[in-house]
């Protein structure tokens, strides 16, 4: 039926070419990614078009990136909180990441390449915009599930879509040392519409947290994306959606990298009208501002998804 459930995770076969809109194996993995995204605020996709010379490409571009001195690793990439550099942080000194604005765009890898290497590096921008195509298409593939599950017209759809902005952030986690735990990132949900996790070099760590207070890892794989719904799909499904709680332990041996395909609304969201009844009336002010939320948090810093999206649009 192109969806199958394994170890507590829902997995979602986006390879599978008869999975076309309006067929039965359509509308059967649609209710799968519906019900994992209520129930435990994710799911996963299995999708094989990044083959070995991409990820391998991809890779060796995050060696050379996380390679680089602080100082440039440093440098402003984005005017959006959150979106540029993020390391060197005392309680998770695991961690370092980098955020690229407009990924999907060659004009966004090259504008990014040309602040951290002004000499320039093709290779890095060619693959990571290739890259990040790819997570583009599981993540609009996945909104269209979920516009249908719930239905909502694709019109609709496309416009959502068309307003959607994204970021790729490229994660490393290094290996502990003799006086450090294996907290490479702390429990927490993203401020994001959905994001796309991708254990890039095959190294596990994520761990995500089940609506029953069960943490579950979910195994690495070439093939598999994990799409998790963030504080604004919540909002936007008028709280039928749940926002993925995860975090990352590290206990590999080796540097992990991880890719995130962060998405966000440019324009203003409503929650449409099909997700408002008497079984489920209006949780939330009609009109959502996504960016204004992102800046909110940085200044309230409320870590418990529910409490920060009642603070910022509650009615």
């Amino acid at each position: 039926m192109g969806s199958e459930r394994e170890c507590e995770v829902d997995v979602v076969d986006f390879s599978n070419e008869n999975m076309k809109a309006g067929t039965e194996t359509w509308l059967s993995a649609c209710e799968v990614v519906r019900s994992g995204l209520e129930e435990n605020g994710y799911f996963v996709a299995r999708y094989d078009k990044i083959g070995k010379e991409l990820c391998d490409s991809v890779v060796f571009g995050m060696e050379e990136l996380f390679g680089l001195p602080v100082e440039t690793k440093s440098r402003k990439t984005s005017h959006i909180p959150f979106h540029s550099y993020l390391g060197q942080v005392s309680f998770l000194p695991l961690y370092e990441s980098l955020g690229i604005d407009n990924p999907l765009t060659l004009q966004g890898c090259q504008k990014f390449t040309n602040i951290m290497w002004p000499q320039g590096n093709h290779r890095f921008c060619e693959s990571v915009n290739e890259y990040a195509k790819v997570l583009g298409e599981i993540q609009q593939r996945a909104m269209r599930m979920v516009f249908e599950s719930y239905g909502v017209s694709m019109q609709q759809c496309d416009s959502f879509i068309e307003s959607t902005n994204y970021l790729l952030r490229c994660l490393k986690y290094r290996t502990p040392q003799m006086d450090e735990n294996d907290l490479g990132m702390h429990s927490h949900t993203d401020l994001t519409i959905t994001s796309i996790l991708h254990q890039l070099n095959n190294l596990n760590g994520l761990e995500i947290k089940l609506k029953n207070g069960e943490w579950i890892g979910v195994d690495a794989s070439s093939s598999f994306f994990v799409v998790m719904a963030g504080d604004a799909l919540k909002v936007w499904s008028n709280g039928r959606i749940r926002p993925c709680e995860h975090r990352v332990i590290m206990n590999a041996k080796k540097t992990r990298y991880s890719m995130g395909l962060f998405s966000f609304s440019s324009e203003m969201m409503r929650i449409p009208e099909e997700l408002v009844n008497e079984q489920h009336p209006l949780l939330y002010k009609p009109i959502f501002d996504h960016y204004e939320y992102i800046r909110f948090y940085d200044k309230v810093k409320i870590k418990e998804a529910d409490s920060r999206i009642q603070a910022y649009c509650g009615i």
